[in-house]
């Protein structure tokens, strides 16, 4: 089978990530005794620094935590609540309808950073100091910047320039955005963080007691005061208005990170995937899954003589036309019932994986594709979308027209057009012992706010997540979470953790995991473990045919984009079925990484995205 490079094999320990420093510190800090642990939380910090457009300490990430000691699996919920006063009556006296992408009003209680200390604190082994060390010294030294770097900046150049100065004095010295390859450096970001490991230190020996301290700088100490000041400073935003933020000091110090139980599905091969809650767009992965046939021989069944391009056991074009209709069928569901507006409990997930419900969403697709947003009634009960996505589907079926997005707004990922914006990011990591964690680290890119000056980070902007109509599951509710599409994955087979896998994307994420799981299930073994480089490499896809997530919450009814290695005649009987096909450039889709354990022999996999040249997988 053809691959970019082989899928890694090793006994000692796995990372794989969407950059090589970060996936190679987390080898270094295995290698130095830490646990998988450890090594997220170490990669995690790296990444804040290596890739700033895609995610930072300000951001948000969920996690999959796996301990190797049959503790069971856990969801660290590192994604912040709405503050206090960010109410929708706010908003539209501001005479908004949506909230917007960028600035200041955007910014929900950064959750990253607590969740990754929580994570250390619980499962880690390593002091903060020496799981900090490695960002400490790519902030003060420098690293090499990426391109996409570079091109971020430069796309809202004009904005920093005339409005965020304190971004220019950091990502434009001199008026030049970071050349690839050029050293780039965040001083006042390394002194941020050597100051927490004083306060931390000051808190005397205990490795505990040091991360609570830490803790408190973030939440009520230093950080908490310098970001109250950025919240509150009237910012030019993505609305073409200068707004001041709701976030205050009581938000900072009220939240912190917890633990819940994951959402699971048992599927092909005695696997059985864990997802987040409802409060994330998690559960529409098991959704997809849950609407393909139970058995993987019906599956192949489906075919109609076309196959895929390159040699790959692609999707054939009946199969393709029925995942993308299953995908349509799970984002419509997750429109109107996924959010935490009320609670997460109260998302139907129970009836929504139901048999009789997937059963009859199944019955759904047809031979021709849908244009239609078409959410179910779990239990009985009657679905409701906001009146956005009403308009919105209504007005772009009928011209088939994208809404212009503001340079900055939005999570950055990879077009209906097929070209690549950005991402977020992710990491897995699985070592010796059997421990395993899945992480997607997102949200404070340099794009999304200005830089804070004395922190060298901006704030985030996930409330555009949530809507401003109220009743609904994702209405704008403080103390709330917005729903968020970070979607982090573990796999387990018979109770035991086997492979955990994740990737960027934004509302493409559980998109691209269904094309990993649905290739990785009917590919053959290599070297006696799974080939997940070659699910990972074969030509990938996406929809939009649902209204997006972010700032503006445009949708494209009908569209499917694929990569120019899809067969010419799989293009073609989609056609044939309806759907308006993009084929877009020939690595252009997914940024997946996986790692994975096999229990009987002990023997560990790893494999990562070649697209954009960025993700690697390291391991021995």
């Amino acid at each position: 089978m053809v691959t970019t490079r082989p899928t890694l094999q090793g006994t000692f320990g796995m990372a794989s990530s969407t950059h090589w420093l970060a996936s190679q510190t987390a080898l270094a800090v295995l290698e130095d005794g830490g646990n998988a642990f450890d090594a997220a939380v170490a990669a995690g910090f790296v990444l804040q620094v290596v890739e700033p457009h895609l995610n930072g300490p300000a951001g948000e990430v969920p996690v999959l935590v796996a301990p190797g000691d049959g503790r069971p699996v856990r969801v660290l919920c590192g994604q912040g609540v709405a503050p206090a006063h960010a109410t929708p009556a706010h908003y539209t006296g501001l005479g908004l309808d949506l909230v917007p992408g960028t600035g200041p009003l955007a910014a929900a209680v950064p959750g990253a950073f607590d969740a990754w200390l929580v994570l250390l604190r619980d499962y880690g082994t390593r002091s903060l100091e020496e799981v900090l060390t490695y960002a400490i010294g790519y902030a003060e030294n420098g690293h090499p910047a990426v391109e996409r770097v570079g091109a971020t900046v430069e796309s809202v150049r004009g904005l920093f320039e005339e409005e965020w100065t304190a971004s220019a004095a950091l990502y434009l010295p001199g008026g030049r955005a970071p050349a690839p390859g050029a050293l780039l450096r965040n001083p006042a970001l390394a002194r941020t963080w050597r100051r927490l490991l004083a306060e931390a230190r000051a808190a005397g020996a205990d490795r505990e007691a040091q991360l609570e301290a830490a803790r408190r700088a973030w939440r009520t100490g230093f950080v908490a005061e310098a970001l109250v000041r950025a919240a509150a400073r009237p910012t030019m935003d993505s609305s073409g208005e200068r707004h001041a933020g709701t976030l205050d000091g009581d938000d900072l110090a009220g939240w912190e990170a917890t633990y819940e139980d994951p959402v699971t599905l048992p599927w092909w091969h005695g696997w059985t995937v864990c997802k987040a809650a409802g409060w994330s767009q998690g559960p529409s992965l098991l959704q997809q899954l849950a609407l393909l046939p139970d058995d993987p021989a019906d599956w192949e069944a489906y075919g109609d003589g076309t196959r895929g391009g390159d040699g790959y056991a692609e999707p054939n074009a009946e199969q393709l036309h029925r995942l993308v209709e299953g995908v349509k069928l799970a984002m419509a569901d997750r429109e109107s019932w996924y959010g935490d507006a009320a609670g997460a409990a109260t998302v139907p997930l129970d009836a929504l994986l139901a048999r009789p419900y997937t059963a009859a969403r199944r019955a759904l697709v047809g031979g021709a594709a849908s244009y239609e947003l078409r959410p179910g009634h779990p239990g009985g009960c009657t679905p409701r979308l906001p009146h956005h996505v009403r308009e919105v589907a209504s007005a772009e079926a009928a011209a088939d027209a994208h809404r212009p997005v503001a340079a900055g707004t939005g999570e950055p990922t990879v077009g209906g057009d097929g070209v690549t914006r950005g991402d977020t990011c992710h990491v897995d990591v699985v070592d010796r012992w059997g421990n395993m964690v899945s992480a997607t680290p997102s949200g404070g890119w340099l794009q999304s706010n200005p830089v804070v000056p004395e922190l060298g980070f901006p704030l985030g902007t996930r409330l555009q997540m949530a809507w401003l109509e109220p009743g609904l599951p994702n209405t704008l509710t403080p103390g709330r979470r917005p729903r968020t599409t970070l979607s982090p994955s573990l796999a387990l087979r018979d109770g035991v953790p086997v492979m955990a896998f994740g990737t960027p994307g934004g509302d493409q994420q559980d998109q691209w995991q269904l094309h990993f799981l649905v290739e990785l299930a009917r590919r053959p073994l290599v070297r006696g473990g799974p080939d997940l480089q070659g699910a990972i490499d074969a030509p990938a896809w996406h929809t939009e045919a649902f209204p997006g997530s972010f700032h503006p919450r445009v949708a494209r009814p009908g569209s499917v984009t694929v990569e120019s290695r899809v067969g010419a005649d799989v293009v073609a009987g989609l056609r044939r079925r309806g759907h308006r096909v993009t084929v877009g450039p020939p690595w252009s889709e997914g940024r997946l990484c996986a790692v994975a354990r096999d229990p009987g022999t002990g023997v560990l996999s790893a494999a990562a995205n070649p697209r954009g040249a960025q993700g690697y997988a390291v391991g021995r």
